[in-house]
């Protein structure tokens, strides 16, 4: 294979932003937090368990990214976009369970001026049996706070430079209901609310239409039990998650009502119906996301070594 001109610019440019001494203390510093994360959980009685990296079954999210999947042996694969399927059936076997989950999400181009999505990303994926929403709200903010406060303390010279507004969280976390800001900013409201605060906070009640099938719905009928985390600063959206429903029928209503073909869900419908699913909540916050809020980086490429951003080649 020959290197075009072009090709060896970029591959000069891109050993050079590899070496970087930046990007060494950010490596250094995401490093730090997944031990935080993991000792952090551990205490609170979490089991980590492996990634899934390619299923028949994955999450089906709510808006448009371009298909991930592949055909072996005579089965229909994806990248996992989420372990969402899995974490719930992973419940028979163990209460409260964990992955540092790689995903594949192959956004469209134009989210890329957001500079907070990568089609390639890891997330910390968690959930817990017999929870609700609010157990998962306090454990991330118990979370958030042990992580930045640690690692404020060993990078202090280095993060006081980086990002000298980073701020240990105050707790509780300020909840926000997704249609009461909708109706005060209009359509880019979570845009607005993050520019605007200075300390993490919650988007609480979210409504039917905004979600996938597996969110439980509320009492209201109109709105889920589901929360996102959103940094302050602009920095936007650090987390989802919510309760999941768990009876078959509640279930198969779900799928109508978001139009998803129960055939692509047969093998967890099968266990649903069969078994019942576990009583559960839970959620996922992307590693990178969490990197780029702490160090204060202008962009989500600068989160991991050989980011691959919609749109753009990455190794």
């Amino acid at each position: 294979m020959r290197i075009s001109e072009s090709d060896g610019l970029f591959i000069r440019d891109y050993v050079k932003t590899l070496k970087s001494e930046k990007l060494e203390k950010i490596v250094k510093i995401q490093d730090e937090m997944l031990a935080l994360i993991r000792e952090f959980l551990r205490k609170k009685g979490f089991v980590e368990l492996l990634p899934v990296i390619i299923s028949p079954l994955t999450d089906p999210l709510n808006h448009d990214v371009y298909s991930a999947t592949f055909e072996a042996y005579g089965t229909r694969y994806s990248l996992t976009q989420s372990m969402i399927f899995h974490k719930q059936l992973a419940l028979f076997n163990q209460e409260k369970i964990f992955i540092v989950s790689p995903n594949v999400r192959l956004e469209p181009e134009e989210r890329a001026p957001l500079r907070r999505y990568l089609i390639e990303f890891v997330q910390v994926d968690l959930e817990m049996r017999d929870a609700t929403r609010e157990d998962v709200m306090e454990l991330i903010e118990e979370l958030l706070v042990y992580v930045i406060s640690n690692v404020k303390e060993k990078f202090k010279d280095i993060l006081s430079e980086m990002n000298p507004s980073l701020k240990v969280p105050k707790r509780p976390f300020e909840k926000v209901k997704y249609l009461d800001g909708l109706e005060k900013y209009g359509k880019d409201f979570e845009r607005i609310l993050s520019e605007k605060a200075e300390n993490p906070f919650w988007l609480i009640d979210i409504p039917i239409e905004a979600r996938e099938f597996y969110d439980k719905l509320s009492d209201d009928g109109r709105t889920l039990l589901d929360m996102d985390l959103i940094y302050p600063f602009g920095f936007g959206e650090a987390l989802s998650g919510g309760e999941r429903e768990y009876e078959y029928e509640r279930i198969l209503k779900r799928l109508e009502f978001k139009k998803n073909d129960p055939e692509d869900f047969k093998w967890y419908l099968e266990i649903a119906k069969e078994f019942g699913l576990p009583r559960s909540a839970g959620c996922g916050f992307g590693v990178e996301r969490l990197t780029r809020y702490v160090c204060g980086l202008e962009h989500i490429r600068e989160a991991r070594l050989f980011a691959k951003v919609p749109g753009e080649f990455g190794l």
